[in-house]
């Protein structure tokens, strides 16, 4: 309890209303472009037969690359390729894999790393948003572990490829949202067993877990030529949520998407972060589209960011190094 405590105050001493004031700003803003195109490189995407991920993946295609995604659904993927190969001439494969599922997201991750092709963009975008507490088959709430675990999973696993690479750029889709986890994380509690479950809080709570572990791999990268950063998308209109009950869903198509934006300027935002050549040699930063911004307090905590790292490894059984 008095580690908690200390770390409530510490936390409150940091917060400065200036970053609340710039978000609001930076939310009203278009995002920077870029019109290079790609032609020939390949870009990786998880969840990308629907919203932003769908999106994203017409984007870069538009401009030439090849894609491989990594979805839940066959005869959507299979919708994808045909969609992307006789719209934009490119290559479009997949791997199919339940990101809630441990076993498939550390298949999918060694497949990943067999090939011999280099990856030029990894973008980690899949993620659902849970109003009940549900639990992955290894016991793991699922939020967690979709939204942070198979990305931290995955990307553990590829950076022996990516460092021999000398290049690549990984892309967290992270979210504003990791500012409901006001208080940080419950690091003795990540499962959400004893402490009131919420679909905000433990959207936050992921969330901010991304960017917690991000430090920790852009310092892990510094000088291999490899990047990683994380990017809130924008308010923007998607099929999230759908997993939830009639109540959900009508006030989420009555009200809360009204108003929102389209997702294609997400998917510009993660073209001009994936390609740009301003965004070269940048790490370690948080985007809000392609504005970098400074994340709340619990996000920014280093020595937090190394007990979280040494509980994901144990979490997905790989090795403490």
């Amino acid at each position: 309890m008095k580690k908690k405590t200390s770390k409530f105050f510490q936390y409150v001493k940091e917060y400065r209303w200036s970053n609340v004031w710039a978000m609001i700003k930076n939310s009203m803003a278009e995002p920077a472009l870029c019109d290079d195109d790609f032609r020939g490189r390949l870009v990786v995407i998880t969840g990308a037969t629907s919203g932003i991920g769908r999106i994203t993946a017409r984007t870069y295609a538009s401009r030439g690359a090849n894609l491989l995604c990594i979805n839940r659904n066959r005869e959507k993927s299979e919708n994808l390729r045909r969609d992307m190969e006789g719209t934009y001439g490119v290559s479009c494969d997949y791997i199919l894999a339940d990101l809630s599922d441990m076993r498939q997201v550390k298949r999918a991750a060694e497949q990943l790393s067999q090939m011999k092709e280099p990856i030029d963009v990894l973008i980690h975008n899949a993620g659902p948003y849970l109003t009940k507490r549900e639990v992955t088959p290894e016991g793991i709430e699922k939020i967690f572990m979709v939204h942070y675990l198979a990305p931290f999973i995955i990307t553990c696993l590829l950076r022996d490829k990516l460092n021999s690479q000398k290049h690549a750029r990984i892309i967290l889709v992270s979210s504003e949202g990791h500012r409901f986890a006001a208080w940080g994380l419950h690091l003795d509690d990540l499962n959400w067993e004893r402490h009131r479950y919420s679909g905000l809080k433990s959207y936050g709570s992921a969330k901010t877990a991304q960017l917690l572990t991000m430090m920790i791999f852009a310092e892990q990268f510094a000088g291999t030529g490899v990047t990683i950063n994380a990017m809130h998308p924008g308010a923007v209109k998607t099929g999230t949520g759908q997993e939830n009950g009639p109540l959900y869903r009508w006030f989420k198509k009555h009200l809360f998407d009204r108003g929102l934006k389209s997702p294609e300027v997400s998917a510009e935002a993660l073209y001009y972060l994936g390609v740009a050549p301003d965004m070269e040699g940048v790490s370690g930063k948080f985007f809000n589209l392609t504005i970098e911004e400074e994340p709340a307090p619990p996000a920014r905590d280093m020595e937090t960011a190394r007990e979280l790292w040494g509980k994901s490894l144990d979490l997905a059984g790989l090795p403490q190094s």
